[in-house]
């Protein structure tokens, strides 16, 4: 039987790539075969991380700094890649920020900020990819999303409301999309992390014993995601693996959401 999770000949976009979650995503990506295109806002550490991929999986990288929120800068950015690549297979959505707030006390300009990140760069992202795809009759298309998306925060001190409600859009932009381009040999499907340690939560949730302590106190795994634990599942939503997969949330949260 053939390795379906294997990509070699594949292309992956991945944005947020500087850090965390998408520099996992995009050296998993290399190692199953791909070529990879990391997205953005910071260059030197975009260029720091294509240098390390290169070295250890002998891939070819592409980094390209984006401001996924901005329209321009993606539509460039896209250029890029198709120049460099010829074409793009997999576009990994992973770029967003988790701002803190409750709806009686944050600010407008906070609110639209969580919206732009985790919604509207998902938007931009395929509105630009999404045609090319069309047009080869192949595609993956894996947004992360969060388990926030399903479930609220559990701690009166820890509230994100446009967290919250800028996740859920993500499902209902996934499902969206998944009905619309599945004929064209598209699928579209989400996934929704628990707490996994990384640039945005290292100086807030985990210098904080005593949230650190109540997370694995809830949880029934009693801890948070390891560094590597969302590789599987990215992989497979990318790969033939999960070719009759459509429109799917995959929560990777230890447990925590069933409790």
């Amino acid at each position: 039987m053939a390795n379906t999770f294997d990509l070699t000949g594949k292309v992956a976009v991945v944005t947020g790539a500087s850090s965390g979650i998408g520099t996992d995503a995009a050296f998993a990506y290399a190692h199953a075969g791909a070529d990879v295109a990391i997205l953005a806002r910071r260059a030197e550490k975009l260029k720091d991380v294509k240098e390390k991929i290169e070295k250890e999986t002998g891939r070819k990288v592409v980094a390209v700094s984006c401001d996924v929120t901005q329209e321009e800068n993606v539509k460039s950015a896209v250029d890029t890649v198709l120049k460099e690549f010829g074409h793009i297979d997999i576009l990994l959505n992973n770029a967003g920020i988790a701002v803190q707030g409750g709806v009686d006390s944050m600010s407008v300009e906070a609110w639209n900020q969580s919206f732009d990140t985790n919604v509207k760069s998902i938007f931009l992202m395929s509105k630009y990819i999404i045609p090319q795809m069309k047009e080869q009759g192949y595609g993956k298309v894996v947004n992360i999303a969060s388990v926030n998306a399903i479930v609220a925060d559990k701690f009166d001190t820890f509230i994100r409301h446009s967290y919250n409600s800028s996740k859920s859009a993500v499902l209902g932009l996934t499902k969206g999309m998944a009905a619309s381009y599945a004929r064209y040999g598209i699928t579209v499907n989400a996934i929704g992390p628990a707490l996994f340690e990384s640039e945005m939560t290292s100086d807030t949730l985990f210098k904080s014993n005593e949230f650190l302590v109540k997370y694995n106190t809830l949880n029934p795994s009693g801890r948070p995601g390891n560094k590597g634990e969302l590789n599987g599942t990215i992989l497979y939503l990318s790969s033939d693996a999960s070719s009759y997969v459509q429109g799917q949330f995959i929560v990777v949260d230890g447990g925590g959401s069933i409790v």
